[in-house]
């Protein structure tokens, strides 16, 4: 195999050592968080290998003590409790039957590198977006990670199907006789979002749809910022008669809006979400979407990093579930 098609697939050590100039026993220490480099060399190992891709699912079983697990302080609100305190669990649950002790710490936008010192872990899952300077800033500790509902160049990560279960959460509504199916979405830069909106698009290409491609962002990342979204999408002219929001929350906001706007639903609006959370069968209609195993996601983020399967890929995918309750029955 020609060497440049080689590098873009699968990089070696030897060709990281090459491009950041270094000898592949520097680069070795690097990625294993050994002791024996500046400081300076150690970052730049890093930088070339997560930007050429190296798969950090090739190293070998962390012998943990202690595993860490860091959730943005983005994600610490409420109303992202639903979705990540079952991953928290999941991980904890692991970790306890791996008899490994468990720490969680939330992180905020500096002084990471300090926290994890005082953690004093053997090893780190960290849950959800991250700004990739305070991921770069994670890396650097030299702690072995696994990213959950996230991805990154170099780094092994868990994650939900989330092309699959948007494609699905689609088809399901375009199968349901709607005209205008409407997507409620959030920020691009998270991981899982713009997987789901690629699920979203492929399934309207699928049907023949594409230029039906009906899309609203949501611009805060809040309940008002859902609220504000779901208003803005049923204020389309035509408006949808089906909409699939990114997650639960934004789903049942959207409930909401048309409830206020004396809109039915699912007769004049069916609506589906995505992750399941609990209150989504406690909404009146009940919420169809699209089941996520949040415990799993935490399980196999644990896993991933103590007990890697022979010729693994770094990037594990959670399967998923659509859950058909009664807001999104037929259209009439």
């Amino acid at each position: 195999m020609p060497r440049a098609e080689r590098l873009a697939s699968t990089p070696t050590i030897r060709d990281i050592a090459a491009r950041a100039e270094v000898s592949v026993g520097t680069v070795s220490r690097a990625l294993k968080g050994q002791p024996g480099l500046t400081e300076s060399t150690r970052v730049r190992v890093l930088q070339v290998a997560q930007a050429m891709g190296y798969d950090l699912g090739k190293l070998r079983p962390v012998k943990a003590r202690r595993i860490g697990f860091l959730l943005h302080e983005s994600h610490s609100n409420l109303a992202s409790n639903p979705f990540y305190f079952p991953v928290l669990h999941g991980v904890e649950v692991a970790c306890r039957n791996s008899a490994v002790a468990f720490t969680y710490s939330q992180v905020g936008a500096s002084g990471v590198a300090e926290l994890i010192d005082r953690l004093e872990v053997d090893g780190l899952v960290c849950a959800g977006y991250w700004e990739s300077g305070v991921l770069a800033e994670i890396v650097r500790a030299g702690k072995p990670v696994v990213l959950v509902d996230h991805a990154a160049p170099g780094l092994p990560s868990v994650n939900t199907d989330n092309v699959s279960g948007a494609y699905q959460a689609t088809q399901h509504l375009i199968a349901t006789g709607r005209a205008r199916v409407a997507m409620l979405t959030g920020q691009a830069e998270h991981h899982s979002i713009r997987q789901r909106v690629e699920g979203y698009r492929q399934a309207l290409a699928d049907a023949g749809r594409a230029q039906d491609d009906l899309i609203v962002h949501r611009l805060v990342d809040s309940d008002e910022g859902d609220q504000q979204a779901a208003a803005a999408l049923l204020s389309l002219s035509p408006r949808p008669d089906a909409v699939f929001a990114y997650n639960d929350r934004a789903a049942l906001a959207v409930i909401q809006e048309c409830a206020r706007r004396g809109l039915r639903v699912p007769e004049d609006v069916a609506v589906v979400g995505f992750d399941d959370i609990t209150a989504a069968s406690y909404s009146q209609p009940g919420l169809t979407t699209v089941a996520v195993d949040k415990e799993g996601l935490g399980r196999e983020g644990v896993r991933l990093l103590l007990h890697p399967r022979p010729s693994e890929r770094a990037q594990v995918v959670v399967p998923v579930r659509l859950v058909i309750r009664g807001s999104s029955r037929a259209a009439r």
